[in-house]
């Protein structure tokens, strides 16, 4: 680890299982478990003894926001004093056994770097795996990333889909208590592409302390009552038939006003199941609207014609973010980006009008 000369620590990138440099490690003994206690109150609502198991412990627990930190990475940003130096923070959740999609992110989009002035800093939020003996491996698998990258946020809580919410929440504590400064701040899902270089060109026009909460934008939308559903949300959670406007939480960019202004609201909103949803509620109750960017694709891009390829560059180099990539595609297309030789012709007129 090395010491830049904007006085932000510069993390080198390296494989962690070719060459793991080992560092005072930042696994914290847990001195204690939540106390938060079950509310078991809820079992009185109607239809409560009809629902999934995962909703009814989110009705019971959905009141516990405060876990204990297993790892952290406290100068991530130079410390808070100096975190108004990072221009561009990624923040990318990711499950305990997301290895793969980690190391390659590593080594393509969320690259600590500096383009041209603008630093960009990287780090991953995750929870702790279901089941306790694969737990215990997985628990050794982010020590060593941490130790190795200084780029891990893990709290001890299942790292589930109802679970989002938890982390996107302690996400934006530590980044209070410990990156306030960050003029801009990426926020998405580890299996998404990023194109670094167009978003910090995109945001350099742009002012930290205006409100900015940009992504592909999803309105007049309501919760979803099929039980069967991923997304399932009953009567029993909410009565509202529709949502906020909210942006696809697959990939969102932010500014600094616009993350305050969610952590502020966050302490007075209890936590919703849905995670892209609850950050929409948070900036609602802020007076705030979030908006969409056409360079901002959390479903894919889709070619006008059946007979292009939908994984050629000359489609991705003028875009932001797209949602979904396996990790071997992250790093092609990276590569494919930055080819000075790439020739794209006529294929960009018709994408952008598409």
């Amino acid at each position: 680890m090395q010491e830049s000369g904007d006085g932000i620590e510069e993390i080198e990138d390296q494989p962690v299982l070719a060459h793991v440099t080992y560092r005072p490690t930042t696994l914290q003994k847990i001195e204690w478990v939540s106390h938060c206690q079950e509310n078991s109150s809820v079992e009185r609502i109607d239809g409560f003894s009809e629902l999934p198991e995962h909703i009814k412990n989110f009705l019971r627990y959905k009141h516990c926001t405060s876990f204990p930190q297993i790892l952290n990475a406290p100068q991530k940003c130079g410390g808070r004093a100096k975190s108004k130096r990072v221009f561009l923070l990624l923040a990318i959740k990711s499950s305990p056994g997301n290895y793969e999609r980690r190391a390659i992110i590593r080594q393509t989009w969320g690259e600590q770097n500096s383009y041209n002035g603008a630093h960009v800093r990287r780090i991953f939020l995750s929870g702790t795996f279901e089941n306790e003996r694969e737990d215990k491996h997985l628990r050794q698998l982010l020590k060593i990333e941490s130790e190795t990258y200084g780029d891990i946020l893990q709290w001890n809580f299942h790292d589930t889909f109802f679970n989002l919410t938890l982390k996107q929440f302690l996400f934006h504590q530590w980044l209070e208590n410990n990156c306030p400064g960050a003029n801009f701040i990426f926020n998405g899902d580890d299996d998404v592409f990023v194109n670094t270089f167009n978003v910090v060109t995109y945001l350099r026009g742009l002012k930290a302390d205006d409100h900015l909460f940009i992504g592909q934008l999803i309105a007049n939308v309501g919760p979803i009552r099929e039980s069967g559903s991923k997304y399932y949300v009953p009567v029993q959670i909410t009565s509202s038939d529709s949502y906020p406007m909210y942006c696809g939480g697959g990939g969102i960019l932010l500014s600094r006003y616009t993350a305050h202004a969610i952590y502020n609201k966050s302490l007075e909103i209890p936590l919703f199941p849905i995670d892209d949803v609850y950050l929409g509620m948070c900036l609602a109750k802020a007076g705030l609207v979030p908006a969409s960017h056409m360079g901002m694709r959390t479903v894919g891009v889709h070619v006008p014609s059946a007979t292009l390829d939908s994984f050629d560059p000359c489609y991705y180099r003028e875009l932001l973010m797209v949602h979904r990539f396996v990790p071997y595609q992250m790093l092609v297309m990276w590569k494919a980006i930055q080819d000075p030789h790439l020739k794209c012709g006529q294929k960009l007129s018709i994408y952008v009008g598409h």
